[in-house]
């Protein structure tokens, strides 16, 4: 059977922790900041985990 190819948008978007979760950027955070507050935008700046849906379907894409 071939190798599973790594999904080249998933490599570049996703990173996998330590304890094998998956890890994201968060959304909002590249324009119209001028109207967010400064709480929001420092927010924006943590890694967000993925759910338990979506990291099933990035952990294939990963080739994991």
């Amino acid at each position: 059977m071939p190798k599973v190819k790594t999904h080249s948008g998933a490599k570049k978007r996703f990173k996998v922790s330590g304890t094998g979760k998956i890890v994201r950027r968060r959304a909002m955070r590249s324009h119209i900041l001028g109207k967010k507050t400064s709480k929001r935008k420092r927010g924006f700046r943590k890694p967000e985990v993925l759910g338990a849906s979506d990291s099933s379907v990035v952990k294939k894409m990963l080739g994991r």
